[in-house]
């Protein structure tokens, strides 16, 4: 499965799986007491959530964090749509 980022506005993208918006990835909280939540943007059962998503939503320590747990590669993420 290839994930994407492409960033919305500071602290906020979109997660695209082949090219479809499937989730969010957004910061909450200031400076380094910041966390990072990925949530799928439909309810799905466990069966049915792409992988690695085993629940709806899953929080990080860091934006690095989200990447690495989705397999983005830096380098891959886009600004606007």
């Amino acid at each position: 499965m290839t994930y994407r980022l492409s960033r919305l506005a500071p602290g906020s993208y979109d997660v695209l799986l082949n090219g479809v918006i499937i989730a969010s990835l957004v910061r909450s909280g200031p400076g380094e007491n910041a966390t990072w939540t990925a949530e799928l943007l439909a309810d799905l059962p466990p069966g049915e959530r792409p992988a690695p998503f085993t629940e709806q939503e899953h929080t990080f320590a860091s934006l690095r964090d989200a990447q690495q747990w989705l397999g983005v590669p830096e380098a891959s993420e886009r600004t606007g749509p």
